[in-house]
């Protein structure tokens, strides 16, 4: 099927008892069992839940996938990959990434002995240069969180197998419209479904998605033991959110360019990071690993003063953390998303006090980008 429909109907025949067309919530705990030894599929609601499963087999077709497991956050999603390794197991990470997932890396996991080197992962010979005889994953996000670096998942994919690593990609931004890692050659697909695939910034969740049974087996038995589950509200709207996942990212595509083309326009926008534009780094490999663009864009403004000018001048935009919703989100990835990464590492990355990250939403286009501009009139 193609990916529109799927969104509508993978994993979600009508509700059997009652032909329900949109699956129920099935807010329980526990389920009857008709005797002793024998159940209906359903125990215990952390080990099992109806919307969850139909959910887990939704989201595993659209990233062509054939196991997937819900979990209570994306930290959550990306927490419980890690709880498959042991102490004295390393890990290669791109250096640039989402504030959250290194504060995991640095301040959780390497207190239980897994090692972790940082690298530009845009440079596969970075990689293969950091691999160990005992690296047991390559940890990537492309494009980055906040500056919109872009990884050859392929080609490193290819890179870290000859070394029997296996590659997990963080695809949040991209949502499996847009890109789908396990098609290049990645082991294991991780989302926030918070952002784009809820898209309507009233959920939070995570996945993970997988075609290997074996590591399903084993996040299988983590998410249970664990217990850091999607509960069934949580799920259902997630199902609500992605029946329309492609039609918005469309919009939210169709957007993105706009805004970049734009803020690259725009005088006061000293940088512009954005994979669609032509002068960026990874341009053509976005156009070969990608289906679109996109709708995150990052810009630099030269300062904290000229940023906070700007941040308390937009209306229609929203100030505040997360992305990917219809709306319109614009954060301060210095102090919101990237507080926890050092300062001497935001700096060579160029994670600056001027640095404004923005989500472009759905709404009109001629509407954000005349926020913006009236905004752009305080700096």
């Amino acid at each position: 099927m193609g990916f529109s429909t799927d969104c509508i109907h993978a994993g979600q025949e009508p509700e059997p008892v009652t032909g329900a067309v949109t699956y129920p919530i099935f807010q329980t705990s526990t389920y009857v069992q008709p005797e002793l030894g024998k159940h209906k599929g359903f125990e215990y609601a952390r080990t099992k839940n109806p919307t969850r499963s139909v959910l887990e087999a939704n989201l595993a077709a659209l990233e062509r996938g054939k196991h997937a497991h819900c979990f209570a956050s994306g930290m959550s999603a990306t927490d419980t990959v890690f709880r498959m390794l042991k102490s004295g197991d390393h890990v290669v990470a791109g250096e640039n990434m989402y504030g959250g997932s290194f504060r995991l890396f640095n301040k959780v996991c390497e207190k239980f002995g897994l090692q972790f080197t940082y690298v530009d992962t845009a440079c596969v010979e970075k990689v293969r240069a950091a691999l160990r005889p005992n690296t047991k994953i390559v940890f990537l996000e492309t494009p980055t969180n906040p500056m919109m670096t872009v990884t050859d998942i392929a080609a490193c994919a290819e890179v870290a197998h000859k070394n029997d690593s296996l590659v997990v990609v963080d695809n949040t931004f991209c949502s499996p419209w847009l890109q789908q890692p396990l098609e290049l050659g990645a082991d294991i697909v991780v989302h926030s479904t918070t952002k784009f695939l809820n898209g309507h910034s009233d959920s939070v969740g995570g996945v993970v998605i997988t075609n290997d049974d074996a590591i399903a087996e084993q996040i299988g038995f983590l998410q249970n033991a664990v217990g850091a589950i999607l509960s069934p509200m949580d799920s259902w709207l997630i199902l609500r959110g992605v029946k329309t996942l492609a039609v918005r990212m469309k919009q939210h595509e169709e957007n993105g360019r706009a805004m970049a083309d734009y803020l690259s326009r725009q005088p006061k926008a000293l940088k512009v990071y954005y994979p669609g534009l032509p002068d960026h780094p990874q341009h053509e490999l976005a156009k070969r690993q990608m289906r679109g663009f996109g709708a995150m864009i990052s810009f630099e403004l030269g300062s904290l003063a000229n940023a906070k000018k700007f941040l308390d001048r937009v209306r229609l935009c929203s100030l505040g953390e997360s992305l990917g919703g219809v709306e319109t989100l614009i954060s301060h990835p210095e102090t919101m998303t990237h507080a926890s990464v050092p300062l001497d590492t935001r700096t060579r990355l160029g994670i600056t006090p001027g640095l404004v990250r923005i989500s472009v939403g759905i709404e009109d286009v001629e509407d954000l980008i005349a926020d913006v501009e009236q905004a752009f009139a305080a700096v």
